[in-house]
């Protein structure tokens, strides 16, 4: 029997669109923690390769996909304008012991925010409905539950992410709590597949920038300065989280809408002192009755 087609097997193939990211500067202070926002569309933005572009510190995959290390500019192998230091050693780029680099592990736990008023009329009147309300009350109950010794609770600034936050808090006793307007819901990039049934009010470039912005304040290795493991908290939305995965694991951005978060979920990041990440849970929310489960 003749084959009327020849196979072909495309290995190594590394592709990806350019992303929209924006000047170190954008992961400033501006903008959190109850400054003024509506700063960031007059920042710069620039054009990006896909993550895993062969570069410095990159570790080859048998797809063919590497693995930036200093994917958070924050390798101590490297200097600040991203050239390699000089080894008298063959270590491997993730060791942990070199005096200098970060011991500690950062957790990440990203909450989405529970149901809220979708006919109300601008954000403050966007609240929690009741049923949302008892969502957010599940999840301090399960991050309660836990027993881990969380360190911080950030939350967006929109009233549905700062509810949700407040009432986790009360299941969290002694736990800091801080806001950023940073964490707001947007529309971080065009998706991949394009939609023709959800079009973001917001304007791609103008959001994309806060939320990047975002991602390389909060999502990152240790400080070398840090000693113990840390858990922190991010209470903010389905978007912002399903980019920040994206971006974390280093697989294109664009894919951010293919993912799906209920309310009140749970979403865990774990960032090692090498710069590997491991996400632990996508959307967790088995720790609520299925009647209680939406995604609205």
């Amino acid at each position: 029997m003749s084959f009327r087609k020849t196979v072909k097997l495309l290995c190594g193939f590394a592709g990806g669109s350019a992303v929209l990211v924006f000047a170190a500067a954008a992961a400033d202070s501006r903008g959190c923690f109850g400054e003024p926002a509506g700063v960031w569309s007059r920042l710069t933005v620039q054009a990006a390769l896909p993550a895993w572009t062969a570069a410095n510190n990159h570790t080859p995959s048998p797809t063919g996909h590497a693995w930036d290390f200093n994917w958070d500019k924050r390798d101590q192998a490297t200097l600040s304008n991203g050239t390699k230091k000089k080894e008298t050693s063959t270590e491997d780029p993730s060791s942990e012991q070199d005096n200098g680099k970060p011991k500690a592990t950062r957790n990440i736990l990203l909450i989405r925010h529970s149901q809220y008023n979708l006919s109300g009329n601008g954000d403050k009147e966007r609240v929690l409905t009741p049923l949302g309300r008892e969502q957010a009350e599940l999840t301090g109950e399960r991050l309660a539950a836990l027993g881990l010794k969380y360190d911080v609770l950030i939350h967006s600034t929109m009233s549905r992410a700062t509810e949700t936050a407040h009432i986790i808090s009360k299941y969290l006793p002694g736990i800091e709590l801080l806001s950023c307007d940073l964490l707001r819901e947007g529309a971080p990039i065009e998706p991949v597949p394009p939609v023709t049934h959800w079009k973001p009010d917001a304007v791609y470039h103008e959001d994309g920038a806060r939320i990047e912005a975002a991602f390389r304040r909060y999502i990152h290795r240790a400080d070398p300065k840090q000693k113990e493991d840390s858990y922190e908290i991010i209470v903010c939305h389905a978007n912002v989280i399903r980019y920040f995965v994206c971006r974390a694991l280093q697989f294109p951005p664009e894919g951010w809408l293919r993912m799906g978060l209920n309310n009140g979920s749970i979403t865990w990041l774990t960032i090692r002192p090498s710069g590997r990440v491991a996400l632990r849970a996508l959307g967790d929310s088995g720790f609520m009755p299925p009647d209680k489960l939406t995604r609205t």
